[in-house]
């Protein structure tokens, strides 16, 4: 895991090393244990090394192919390394090192473009082909490394991060206003957008391709694709397989030269990783962030996992470390927190920032159970509510309506106000639909329509989730692993039929079918079982009340904390007169939403954590700190 920046021009004019410094300086929390700049002519580009396997000089990037003519720089780690070395070798290839690294940039030398479609792993690449004059940036099938870039007549700049982006001259930190529409939206970006104006981040399974003359293209080379097999096989086959899979994908990513710990939460993905890691790993090391819930109540008296978690480390035999988190916590981590994560996406991370750093003052690598609720169906209330529909477009519609996280879309011109007329002509129903893609004319079953939204939540909401969590684990220069979201464990989810993942399908039909008018108790009550098969599966490995349990996320009881202890803060950064957020909300329909929560009518904790990210953000962008050292 590292940090890869650089640029290409297209007027020639030569890249500056020292310009490449300045780009690597911005995201040295990425890569603490070295740094490297390449140029040639009008390319550059830079390294910051996170040494995981071979630590020695071997490993050194920039890395050039022994005639030169490829150069890499290489953000990740290709677990499946091993075996493409072999068989480059077989080819005739020589490798002078033991990293991933040296077997990503000769896998590119053989075979183009097509070698990340061999690569299992997490990854953001970059190589400049001297011969061709061209520059390849590609990204993970899942997203789970970042790559931004930026583009205009006259260059292409990229980067881990958008930090070092704007390092370069010639790129500035304004607001997209189309994307902090979007955002408000779906507390999410669906689109390539960012919140930084003319800033792109790659789309996850593409790859893009561009010419020293500027000319360029952008290829998907890899999606999902959840469909109910045609010949399913029994059940048992399928527990057999699923459990073989998950033991071998946390096997392969176990390589490493440094140690590996694991988060446990009281949840059974991240305690089933950590139970087949701690297989392989004596005296591993778990960490798990809690809460005080003095102030707590209702839903969130449960929020604070600690004594689950601290059950199953007993049971895995791990060195286990917790820290507790409290209100003032989120205040004090705030400026941080924005400008790691450089712009807000789902959830609220403040507490996976504390988790990270709690992990990195003992390990350099750390397991995550990220993936195993969207690919296994693990949030049922979701899907159930889009299971009965006439068509595509009556789906759509409903689902839209639902994932409208932050703001309705029939009160985004008024809390949009002040730049409505700017951004008026977007429609974000069609963002929303257009994630979608080829996928939208083959359902015909309540089966397809659960899969076409396992397919929706695994292209945005598992995005945004990996995208904030990579930066949050580097931030600390802390690599973070997601043994869900092996190639092959990938293959087989999208395969496994939907009454395995949801064993109520055919109850909530009836219940929607049947009975209109008031039903929330007996449709959640019909709603809370998903991830049946990885249910029977894990609990060979966690306690069966923990295989059984009911979905809690890892979330802050922020809903009261925003009541009480932080009611000043809140009141202060959203209610201020100098806040910066009212330059593009409307002031009075905001503080009325907020009011609403701090009152106690109605809970918008999501809305309030966002607005407090914007408003850090704006203050940073003002200050033009993005490029500076770490913002504290």
């Amino acid at each position: 895991m590292c940090g890869i920046a650089g640029y290409l021009q297209f007027d020639g004019e030569p890249a500056s090393p020292v310009l490449l410094r300045r780009m690597g300086e911005a995201i040295a929390h990425r890569g603490p244990d070295g740094e490297g700049v390449y140029s040639d002519g009008a390319c550059g580009l830079v390294h910051r090394r996170l040494a995981i396997i071979d630590l020695s000089p071997a490993g050194h990037q920039p890395m050039a192919t022994e005639d030169g003519r490829f150069v890499l720089t290489y953000n990740g780690e290709v677990f499946n390394f091993q075996e493409l070395r072999i068989e480059l070798e077989a080819l005739g290839w020589r490798f002078h090192s033991r990293t991933d690294s040296e077997v990503v940039l000769k896998a590119y030398a053989q075979w183009g473009e097509a070698a990340v479609s061999r690569f299992n792993g997490q990854f953001a690449v970059a190589i400049w082909d001297k011969v061709a004059r061209t520059l390849f940036l590609a990204r993970d099938r899942y997203g789970i490394k970042p790559l931004y870039y930026m583009r205009d007549g006259s260059r292409i700049v990229f980067g881990s991060e958008v930090k070092a982006i704007l390092r370069h001259p010639a790129c500035r930190a304004g607001m997209d206003e189309e994307g902090l529409y979007e955002y408000l939206t779906f507390q999410n970006f669906f689109t390539d957008r960012t919140l930084f104006r003319g800033v792109r981040l790659l789309p996850p399974g593409c790859w893009l391709r561009v010419a020293e003359s500027g000319t360029g293209e952008t290829v998907r080379y890899w999606d999902f694709h959840f469909s109910e097999p045609e010949q399913p096989e029994s059940d048992e086959a399928y527990r057999e397989e699923l459990d073989r899979l998950l033991r071998q994908a946390v096997r392969r990513q176990l390589v490493s030269d440094v140690e590996v710990g694991a988060y446990l939460s009281g949840g059974m993905d991240s305690g089933t990783i950590t139970a087949l890691a701690a297989q392989d790993l004596p005296y591993m090391r778990s960490f798990t962030c809690g809460f005080d819930l003095s102030s707590a109540s209702g839903i969130e008296l449960g929020f604070d996992e600690r004594q689950k978690a601290e059950r199953m480390s007993y049971l895995f035999r791990t060195e286990h470390y917790e820290m507790v988190l409290k209100a003032g916590d989120m205040e004090r981590v705030m400026p941080r927190l924005a400008w790691h994560i450089e712009e807000p996406r789902v959830g609220q991370s403040y507490p996976n920032f504390y988790a990270a750093q709690l992990a990195s003052k003992f390990c350099k690598v750390v397991l995550s159970g990220e993936g195993g609720d969207e690919l296994f169906a693990g949030y049922p209330w979701r899907y159930y509510r889009a299971v009965v529909n006439d068509d595509f477009e009556h789906y759509s519609d409903k689902y839209f309506q639902f994932w409208q996280r932050l703001l309705p879309a029939d009160s985004a011109a008024a809390v949009l106000a002040p730049i409505w007329n700017r951004v008026k002509h977007v429609s974000t129903r069609d963002i929303f639909r257009d994630v979608f893609h080829e996928h939208a004319h083959r359902l015909t079953r309540p089966e397809d329509y659960i899969n076409h939204s396992l397919y929706f939540e695994a292209k945005t909401f598992l995005h945004g989730l990996l995208v904030v969590e990579d930066k949050l684990a580097m931030a600390h220069g802390l690599e973070m692993r997601v043994p869900f979201l092996d190639n092959d464990l990938v293959d087989f989810a999208m395969r496994v039929p939907a009454h395995l993942k949801l064993g109520n399908l055919s109850e909530v039909v009836r219940l929607n079918e049947n009975e209109p008018g008031p039903k929330t108790a007996r449709y959640f009550e019909k709603t809370r079982d998903g991830k049946l098969l990885l249910r029977r599966v894990m609990e060979r490995y966690v306690p069966k009340d923990v295989a059984d349990g009911v979905k809690q996320g890892f979330s802050a009881p922020d809903a009261s904390w925003f009541r009480g202890e932080s009611i000043e803060y809140v009141r202060r950064r959203l209610m201020g007169r100098d806040a910066r957020i009212f330059e593009y909300l409307d002031r009075s329909a905001v503080q009325s939403m907020v009011g609403d929560h701090l009152e106690g009518r109605e809970n918008r904790r999501l809305l309030i954590w966002s607005l407090l990210n914007l408003e850090e953000w704006l203050n940073i962008s003002d200050t033009d700190d993005w490029g500076g050292h770490e913002y504290r």
